[in-house]
């Protein structure tokens, strides 16, 4: 039975959200899932590939070639749509934002585009397309509605993003976001920890707090201390176990946030810090706020007061202008910061952006190699700073889906304090997505670690029981359930947006 001949025979419409890009955008299709739920709509099982009454796209204008991606997916649909009446396709997020009208233009089977401003609209908008019998383009040039105010469903029962400001304020010549999220626009105090506080009710133990800019938290509400004030309330929040936060951008970072994540014990020992380059003239070239000095200065204070902090970050290879030296700097950073990780970027122009119409754009050949030598570098690091975990007792939140072996190896997969990814023996007691182990690390490899001797202790938790719980109710409910936020005793947030690319 196909999931039409499904959807008819119980009255549902089925649907599938596609998301890519950053977790902003995670965190948006969470907000779009909730929506569609609210209105009646099914989620489609798993690989469904298109088999759903409505496909929502979920696009990034970051990525490299988002936008032939996209349309290649739209074309996969086309003879899908044509066959089966009443199938709707959506496309929003940034690229969507960005290009508006093209996407009807070159994929007239889409029925509806929405921007990144407006997600809440997404159900009223695919009911005016049905009814209208054409499609319907709507972009809101400024938030309409803060997301954290719309049903959600989360991918997960023990961890939640929660979006303390959307937007950004900065001009990076190589970043777009700005001009497809807008301005920098805080969330109040109250409404985080309300929001916080409501999914701790609910079971979830670890939150994520997110902005695209998140440590320049306050300067629309004209505190700015805000950010590090806020961390040590979450502090205070019982049952909350773990609070990470993405992406802190290295000129907003401040020695009041450091002391909060060092004196606050559910503020995770782990920072990732986007780099970008480690050349004082190429990040002149990009606009970023900040030079070599000061970038190192900060991981030096917080390896002071976090000594097992483990350090991440984000890195471009291949800018307009860069030259031998420049790149050369950038190893130097990374030798002297020792990263436990390094998410690397071959440079690619960016349409729209100050960037892409600058001279000295670097040769194919010539970033490549440059690439290559920055990833033989940084995978020598993170091995090594790996092996020193050997021998450590970690407590580690089970996770579900992060091993990929874990059925053939017999094992389970968990994240450490500090986020390393830890694959260990399982127990003969029962252990769930949620709960907490104690393990002895055994073995290191560069991307994670190993715990292969009998697990220590196990700690059944909160989280774990919000997991079985949803896991009953999915399994005598294929559709899953509707974890929104509950509204009773919540105030109603300022308009705010759910950040960019969170990659800054």
């Amino acid at each position: 039975m196909s999931s039409s001949d499904r959807s008819q025979a119980v009255d549902v419409r089925t649907y599938e959200v596609r998301t890519y890009g950053c977790q902003m955008n995670v965190h948006d299709s969470e907000r779009l899932s909730g929506l569609l739920e609210d209105a009646g709509y099914v989620r489609a099982p798993e690989g469904s590939d298109g088999d759903a009454d409505v496909v929502v796209f979920n696009t990034c204008a970051v990525r490299e070639n988002a936008d032939n991606k996209l349309y290649g997916n739209l074309g996969h649909l086309a003879p899908k749509k044509a066959s089966r009446p009443g199938m709707q396709i959506a496309v929003g997020g940034c690229l969507a934002q960005k290009d508006r009208d093209t996407i009807v233009k070159r994929a007239p089977w889409v029925d509806v585009v929405f921007g990144t401003h407006n997600i809440g609209k997404l159900p009223v908008l695919l009911e005016r397309a049905r009814v209208r019998e054409e499609a319907q383009v709507e972009i809101a040039e400024s938030l309409e509605e803060f997301p954290s105010t719309l049903p959600t469903r989360r991918e997960s029962a023990y961890a939640a993003w929660v979006s303390i400001s959307v937007g950004c304020n900065n001009t990076c010549t190589f970043c777009i976001v700005p001009a497809l999220r807008g301005k920098e626009k805080d969330r109040r105090p109250g409404d985080i920890l309300a929001e916080v506080e409501a999914l701790v009710a609910e079971g979830v133990s670890e939150i994520t707090l997110l902005g695209q800019n998140v440590n320049a938290y306050g300067s629309d509400i004209g505190d700015r201390e805000a950010f590090s004030k806020l961390l040590r309330a979450c502090g205070k929040i019982d049952g909350l176990e773990r609070v990470r936060f993405t992406s802190p951008h290295p000129r907003d970072f401040t020695d009041d946030v450091i002391a909060a994540m060092a004196e606050t014990p559910n503020v995770m020992p782990q920072l990732h810090m986007p780099l970008q380059s480690g050349s004082d003239t190429v990040l002149k070239a990009m606009r970023r706020s900040y030079r070599q000095d000061r970038y190192l200065g900060i991981i030096e204070k917080v390896r002071a007061a976090i000594p097992h902090a483990a350090i991440t970050t984000d890195i471009i290879v291949g800018f307009p202008g860069e030259t031998e030296e420049d790149f050369e700097q950038t190893l130097h950073v990374v030798r002297q910061a020792r990263f436990a990780q390094a998410f690397t970027f071959q440079y690619s122009k960016r349409p729209g952006t100050p960037a892409a119409t600058m001279d000295g754009q670097i040769p194919k050949k010539v970033v490549q190699e440059r690439y290559e030598r920055l990833v033989a570098l940084q995978e020598e690091i993170s091995w090594e700073e790996n092996k020193k975990q050997v021998g450590r007792t970690l407590e580690l939140m089970v996770a579900e889906g992060e091993g990929r072996k874990d059925d053939a190896t017999h094992r389970l997969s968990g994240r450490a304090p500090d986020n390393r990814l830890v694959h260990f023996t399982k127990p003969d007691q029962e252990v769930r997505p949620g709960d907490v182990v104690t393990v002895e690390i055994t073995y290191a490899a560069p991307h994670h670690l190993l715990a292969e001797g009998p697990v220590l202790d196990v700690r059944r938790t909160r989280a774990g029981d919000a997991w079985e719980k949803r896991n009953a109710a999915e399994q005598a409910e294929p559709a899953g359930v509707l974890l929104g936020l509950p509204k009773v005793g919540v105030p109603e947030p300022l308009p705010v947006v759910t950040g960019g690319c969170a990659i800054d």
